[in-house]
């Protein structure tokens, strides 16, 4: 049987009596390549929107748009959802002592809860509110709270002080009590960070205690200090 896309004067006769179909073009792979990506990478005009923009455009969607809109929609606010109950704290909150187990004691359960008790006389305590609200704001998922420790706890030494309790589902999981504990007078950031991480409080990207860093680069100094001196001991002593 005789191809009617064959290139032949007969073929051509033919088409032009309109017997024989037009001859099919080749087609071009690259281009039907090309076309096919763009298809693919098409979005959604409402797959850019929030969920108010969907709703004002709502005339716009045909039927088929319309249920891949709810489905969308749908999600968009389960995600929604997750993310405010994820990030619904972020700041460093005062309480009062009446509110204790209400806010710590009872909190959310599985919700981490950071308290500090201080005192604002001591300067140790100035500088751990400091760095909890710096580290409230980065892990707005983790509850933040202070409270002047005699609205708490009567009688409480200054020795003590800070103070913090880290607690999950109404159990102390960690506490840091004191100025050492706590970190030492030049406490920094990343430090406090690391200790709340190592309780599980917070999830930190820290790969490691930076506070073993400073102090490791400290013992090389003095490693390379005493060397020398020793170096220096030995040449006087081979002068002389």
């Amino acid at each position: 049987m005789q191809d009617p896309n064959e290139d032949t004067e007969w073929n051509e006769i033919l088409r032009d009596f309109g017997i024989l179909p037009p001859k099919e073009e080749p087609k071009d792979e690259i281009e039907e390549m090309v076309l096919r990506l763009q298809k693919e990478a098409m979005v959604k005009p409402y797959e850019k929107m929030s969920l108010a923009q969907l709703k004002e455009a709502e005339d716009e969607f045909d039927e088929e748009d319309m249920k891949a809109i709810e489905v969308y929609r749908e999600k968009r606010l389960q995600e929604w959802k997750a993310l405010k109950k994820k990030q619904k704290f972020g700041e460093l909150r005062e309480i009062s002592g009446n509110q204790y187990v209400n806010e710590v004691t009872n909190a959310e359960k599985d919700v981490w809860v950071i308290i500090h008790l201080y005192r604002s006389s001591i300067p140790m305590c100035l500088l751990v509110n400091q760095h909890l609200s710096l580290l409230a704001r980065k892990f707005p998922e983790t509850k933040f709270v202070k409270a002047i420790v005699n609205s708490c706890i009567q009688h409480y030494h200054d020795n003590c002080l800070p103070t913090i309790f880290v607690y999950k589902s109404g159990q102390i999981e960690g506490k840091f009590i004191g100025i050492v504990e706590c970190g030492g007078i030049n406490l920094k950031l990343e430090e406090l960070e690391w200790k709340l991480a190592e309780v599980g409080a917070i999830q930190t990207e820290l790969e490691e205690n930076p506070k073993k860093v400073i102090e490791d680069m400290m013992v090389s100094s003095i490693r390379n200090t005493s060397i020398y001196d020793s170096d220096s001991s030995n040449s006087d002593n081979d002068t002389k």
